[in-house]
């Protein structure tokens, strides 16, 4: 849900005409990421989208190898997202533990074979949900996921990147209707600040309901599978949650972000305290200034036409001013 300016929707990958059988060649028994040994044996690489959001596409692609046909799910990687590269090697390190991500088959990292860099992984089953309907359940389970992936250890050496924050006082757009200003501004003043200390973890950095698969209902309801690894880095797990507290907020209303964190605590999270939680939550919130209508589009094409701009900024806006409440 990333916000600066560069979500933009993604084209869909498909094979150029000469680079057909990438995905036999990289999936033959014992292949790796090699290039393929012959023609013609990938089919509908354009395929039919499985996961959508903003700034990302993910897609169903048939692989057939002899008389066998199996699933996958491809995506392309822009160059604004630095290439495939680093998602490829967060893919690989999630290998065998218990972060339900998708197994990395392939990856095109020059765009030999497609239209744009891109990665082939498994598919993994689910979908995304965002009804209201549940959402309490689903949050549970969120913040239970969240708190394993922030424990996955990880050496100095192996560590992702540092997280890049996606809000400056520079850049935030207040909405043009708003009646507090002031609140607005006041908020824009705590992340002029230096970012507080804080103890570093591995951070998925764009975990919200939409990059999150969904299997079961009641009470057999569960996580299927965690998506978009691209913005994987290493910074204070107050990040992701703030990224999941806002995203909650502007779907579900202002109690459901504030909500998280505590359930994310009751998982064994550990966050900082007062106003350096405070920092992070409103470095979060106020990227997407005025109206969050990035994240609205993906959205309402997943049914929630409920979300208008001044839905949203009237949630923005109220979760703001709790954040201030709770944690000033």
């Amino acid at each position: 849900m990333r916000q600066r300016g560069r979500a933009r929707r993604r084209a869909p990958t498909r094979p150029r005409r000469e680079g057909s059988a990438w995905p036999e060649g990289v999936l033959r028994p014992g292949g790796g990421e090699s290039a393929p040994g012959g023609r013609g044996a990938a089919r509908g690489l354009a395929g039919r989208p499985v996961v959508r959001r903003t700034g990302t596409d993910h897609r169903r692609v048939a692989v057939r190898r002899g008389d066998r046909r199996r699933s996958r799910a491809a995506r392309p990687v822009v160059p604004w997202n630095r290439g495939p590269g680093p998602e490829a090697a967060v893919l690989r390190r999630l290998g065998g533990t218990d972060v339900p991500a998708a197994t990395l088959a392939a990856v095109d990292a020059t765009a030999q074979y497609c239209d744009h860099p891109s990665l082939l992984m498994s598919l993994l089953p689910g979908t995304v949900r965002l009804a209201d309907q549940d959402a309490d359940e689903r949050a549970g389970l969120l913040a239970r996921q969240l708190v394993s992936i922030h424990r996955l250890p990880v050496t100095a050496s192996r560590r992702p990147r540092p997280y890049q924050a996606w809000a400056s006082p520079e850049r935030v757009t207040l909405p043009a209707a708003t009646g507090r200003p002031d609140l607005w501004r006041r908020a824009v003043d705590v992340i002029r600040r230096e970012p507080p200390a804080h103890q570093g973890c591995f951070l998925h950095r764009d975990f919200h309901p939409g990059n999150v698969l969904f299997t079961g209902a009641d009470g057999d309801l569960r996580i299927s599978g965690v998506v978009d690894w691209v913005e994987t880095s290493w910074g204070p797990a107050d990040l992701d949650v703030a990224h999941c507290s806002t995203a909650l907020a502007l779907l579900h209303g202002v109690p459901a972000g504030m909500r998280f964190a505590d359930r994310y605590a009751d998982a064994g999270g550990t966050l900082s305290d007062g106003t350096a939680h405070l920092y992070w939550r409103l470095l979060d919130a106020l990227g997407f200034a005025p109206d969050a209508e990035k994240v609205a589009v993906p959205w309402r094409e997943l049914g929630r036409v409920d979300l208008t701009a001044d839905v949203l900024t009237r949630r923005l806006e109220g979760y703001i001013e709790a954040l201030f409440e709770r944690y000033a």
